[in-house]
């Protein structure tokens, strides 16, 4: 059983796999530093000046002055700039694996070979078949 899952681990679908899912996670940090540190930021700016994450709508009658993590602890909110937030970091990262993805295939067509076109047939074999169907008649 241990050489089994050996082999199994040691397959290449599952060592990329793997890699990839390492991988995602660090860029998925950097896209959410990316959005929270730098896009966000000037949104929230425009939107009244405060950090757009603690934008909610109170639904314990909690005051709309408190932080999001105030507002939490006294009861449930409505946190949509958090939402939003999120809904923009996934926006972001599905763009550029989107557009690494796009890379990829073109990177994927320019090495394939181009389709060999047949060889046009030497006349000898077409005299050989021109004979062989006149005496078939």
């Amino acid at each position: 059983m241990m050489s089994e899952f050996r082999q199994f681990a040691m397959k290449g679908n599952v060592v990329d796999l793997a890699v990839g899912v390492i991988i995602g996670g660090a860029f998925g940090k950097i896209v959410d530093s990316l959005v929270q540190d730098i896009i966000m930021p000037p949104i929230g700016r425009l939107f009244g000046g405060l950090d757009f994450a603690n934008y909610y709508i109170p639904l314990n009658n909690q005051a709309m002055n408190l932080t999001l993590v105030e507002a939490k602890k006294a009861g449930a909110v409505l946190a949509y700039g958090n939402f939003l937030t999120i809904l923009l970091n996934f926006i972001i990262l599905a763009f550029i694996i989107f557009q690494m993805i796009r890379l990829m295939n073109k990177l994927r067509r320019a090495e394939e070979p181009p389709a060999v076109a047949a060889a046009p047939t030497p006349e000898d074999v077409l005299l050989l078949r021109e004979i062989r169907d006149s005496l078939k008649k």
